[in-house]
């Protein structure tokens, strides 16, 4: 009779343990369910809907066992931010919501997502009209991605191995104002950015289409990607098409920016993005799955190599897709963060036409080809009018010091 206990007892424990470590599509709509409900108010950042979202993910990670890797002892990691609401601006506070699933290693791989979206339409952004005081709910901006990481967290932590890297799982805030939470975390790190190998981003994961397939950004960041995905992604029979930039409108650019080899999962613009119809029931969870799968196998794969993912400076942005609506480009990453008037200037990308024109790094641009620079939306309107081979004068400030270039596309 003990032996037949025995035998029931480890085979309701295995039964357990494979449970845990799978991830359903039950579970990953569970997750966005609630975090594209109305409770939650379109998780706008630094908003009451945000910190119930940073409650609800902050709880997760402690059920999964994760160290908090905020700031004094927490899960959270606040920052301060400048926002209009309104057309008026005022500072906010708003926070990243940080997990470690320490395995006593010197690297760590980094699983992150967005968890804000535009709450009820007061902080810009919204493309629905007449949409202020309507809850943008954001389900599979970001809610899809937020989830990734949760079951990602529960996965990984869950599992009876322990990999030769450790995992810190981030969800970011401010990400729709402009990357704000990746940058503060990458300016201002929980971990030394050093003992980074690799960041996987995942924004708008949740409308997959098995005809069109996966997007996959950060190609070309590192050699790793394509000796890695395509045979993983080729056994789970998931299409997919390639970026090669390390830079991009989500939170990986930061990482990027910071000389670190990334990938984004994304499964690609629909009508609903940026509307009030974002919602869960729209969301194809089973697909998500096959998404996280993906996820979790290249990650356990690249876990057991022996050598760190090296780092490669990646091709243009959208190289060989045609998603990109100007013929020519700078070759510049805005600071999305910058309050002021012009166009600040993040990063350079080599060999293009800003870094030969001498444009450098927290330049501010406030004049392009005769129009005066206020806005990003100003700068692009201008890049709308020229083709590859013209050349245009920039006007910029270096400090106090305006300088004026000429920049040929």
């Amino acid at each position: 009779m003990k032996k037949i206990l025995l035998s029931i007892a480890l085979f309701a424990a295995a039964d357990s343990l494979v449970h845990a470590q799978k991830i359903t599509a039950s579970d990953v709509k569970k997750h966005i369910d609630l975090l594209a409900s109305d409770e939650f108010e379109g998780r706008g950042t630094a908003t009451l809907g945000e910190i119930k979202a940073a409650n609800y993910i902050a709880g997760l990670f402690k059920k999964s066992g994760l160290k908090p890797a905020g700031t004094e002892g927490t899960y959270f990691q606040p920052f301060q931010l400048t926002a209009g609401v309104d057309g008026v601006s005022h500072k906010m506070t708003a926070r990243n919501v940080v997990g470690f699933l320490d395995n006593g290693a010197e690297k760590t791989i980094v699983i992150g997502g967005h968890y804000d979206h535009l709450g009820k339409g007061y902080q810009s952004g919204s493309l629905s009209p007449d949409s202020k005081n309507y809850i943008h709910n954001g389900a599979d901006d970001n809610a899809s991605g937020t989830a990734g990481v949760i079951e990602l967290a529960r996965y990984f932590s869950s599992n009876p191995a322990k990999e030769k890297h450790n995992f810190l799982f981030i969800a970011f805030s401010g990400e729709e104002l402009g990357l704000l939470g990746s940058k503060h975390f990458t300016e201002s790190p929980t971990i030394p950015l050093t003992s980074v190998s690799a960041m996987i981003n995942m924004d708008m994961i949740g409308r997959l289409n098995d005809e069109k397939g996966l997007i996959i950004s950060g190609w070309g960041t590192s050699p790793a990607w394509g000796r890695i995905i395509p045979d993983l992604a080729r056994k789970q029979g998931l299409k997919y098409t390639i970026d090669s930039s390390g830079v991009g409108a989500s939170d990986h650019t930061s990482f990027y920016l910071k000389n670190i080899p990334v990938l984004q999962f994304f499964t690609g613009v629909h009508s609903d993005y940026h509307k009030i119809s974002d919602d869960a029931q729209k969301i194809n969870a089973e697909g998500e799955v096959k998404i996280l799968k993906l996820i979790s196998d290249m990650v356990e794969k690249l876990d057991s190599e022996q050598t760190e993912p090296a780092f490669s400076t990646a091709g243009n942005p959208h190289q060989g897709s045609t998603t990109s609506n100007f013929k020519v480009t700078l070759g510049v990453m805005p600071d999305y963060s910058f309050s002021g008037k012009g166009l600040k200037i993040d990063a350079v990308s080599k060999a293009r036409p800003a870094e030969i024109a001498g444009i450098l790094a927290g330049d501010v641009i406030i004049k392009l080809a005769g129009k005066t620079i206020n806005t990003i939306y100003d700068y692009m309107e201008v890049l709308g009018e020229y083709e590859k081979g013209q050349q245009v004068e920039a006007e910029f400030l270096r400090g106090t010091e305006k300088k004026v270039a000429k920049v040929t596309f």
